[in-house]
């Protein structure tokens, strides 16, 4: 099965990115293991972890011409959140954002 594209994104802490993807599905994924590999470790600087953009075509998402992650490494390895989740992470991505 090919993972489901990239709709949108969002940062919901300085380490965890909520995905949402083409099949409406919402998972988060944690970015913590990836930062002790020396190309992730700008992503530990909460201002270039938020910086991020979704690729044309939801194929992932970068933050550089060095950094991106896949949309099935998120896939794969995201958990999907339960619709109260979802619910709190929103209402708080609001709250953070104004």
């Amino acid at each position: 099965m090919k993972p489901e594209r990239i709709v949108s994104a969002n940062a919901i802490d300085d380490k965890t990115l909520m995905v949402k993807f083409t099949n409406l599905e919402i998972k988060k994924y944690d970015i913590s293991k990836l930062l002790d590999n020396p190309m992730f470790a700008a992503l530990r600087n909460p201002g270039v972890f938020r910086s991020f953009k979704v690729e044309p075509g939801g194929y992932g998402l970068v933050w550089n011409e060095d950094i991106d992650i896949s949309e099935y490494e998120l896939w794969q390895n995201g958990i999907s959140l339960t619709d109260e989740e979802i619910e709190r992470y929103i209402g708080s991505i609001h709250h953070v954002a104004h």
